[in-house]
């Protein structure tokens, strides 16, 4: 799946504003674009564990909403006609897209679920 998603909507915005930012732009160039795509999942999964500390409505609807795009970017990129990956593949990965965005969007969505999804995706782009 690599160059699958856009990572720079999630890692450039959000660790540029951060202290010590040149350490994580330093970690980010040295990542294969695989291992990039499989940071930006580690990412959407770990505002999903923050939840279970227990924070607010607003938390949540924001984790949904950015495990949403990201699940969404997925898709897009697995429908593009230019895309190397084999059409079975391709198939298989808008699938499963197409839960989790459809379990993001319900109006209590199964985190667990899509956490699940996210690491294994992730694990597999760390292969």
């Amino acid at each position: 799946m690599s160059n699958v998603i856009d990572t720079s909507a999630f890692f450039g915005a959000v660790t540029s504003a951060q202290p010590g930012s040149s350490g994580a732009a330093a970690y980010r160039r040295r990542l294969s674009s695989k291992q990039m795509e499989a940071e930006v999942f580690a990412r959407a999964t770990r505002s999903i564990r923050e939840l279970e500390a227990g924070p607010g409505p607003l938390a949540r609807a924001r984790a949904a909403a950015d495990n949403r795009r990201l699940w969404t970017a997925v898709h897009r990129a697995v429908l593009d006609p230019t895309n190397s990956l084999p059409p079975e593949l391709r198939a298989q990965i808008a699938s499963v897209a197409l839960v989790v965005i459809r379990e993001c969007e319900g109006e209590a969505p199964d985190f667990a679920f899509i956490a699940e999804m996210n690491d294994h995706f992730a694990a597999a782009l760390w292969r």
